[in-house]
């Protein structure tokens, strides 16, 4: 029952909470967001919401980018902080710039932003390629 109350987090337990926040929010935004994008990009280039103003098709290939290269790389521990940044920023956006657009509930971005912005603030841990390496 002491050890339940504690505050006090063990090294192992907090490398074990950062492999399970990896893996879990980059596979769900891996096969349920950047996959999607990729399969249907012919559809997605020419309407794809730019609130940036940078082009329908520049600003897919930056999500695509963010939410499949990136994720990748997340998932897998290696280079994890420079791989999270793309996303933060991607979620950023979409949080930010545009749900102010659309009348929708804006909680499944502000969970990835969460999310992401953590694995940023924490690294990979010790179970990651980058882990293993040393970094």
């Amino acid at each position: 029952m002491k050890r339940l109350l504690s505050t006090a987090c063990s090294e192992t337990s907090f490398n074990i909470a950062v492999l399970i926040l990896r893996v879990t929010f980059g596979l769900l935004l891996l096969i349920n967001h950047g996959i999607d994008k990729l399969k249907h990009f012919a559809e997605k280039q020419s309407s794809f919401p730019d609130p940036l103003h940078l082009g329908h098709m520049p600003t897919l290939m930056l999500v695509l980018f963010a939410e499949v290269f990136c994720t990748v790389f997340i998932v897998l521990g290696l280079f994890t902080r420079i791989m999270a940044i793309p996303v933060v920023i991607n979620f950023a956006v979409i949080v930010f710039l545009v749900n102010k657009s659309y009348s929708g509930p804006a909680e499944g971005g502000a969970f990835f932003l969460a999310a992401f912005f953590s694995i940023l603030l924490m690294g990979p841990g010790k179970y990651s390629i980058d882990g293993a390496m040393g970094k």
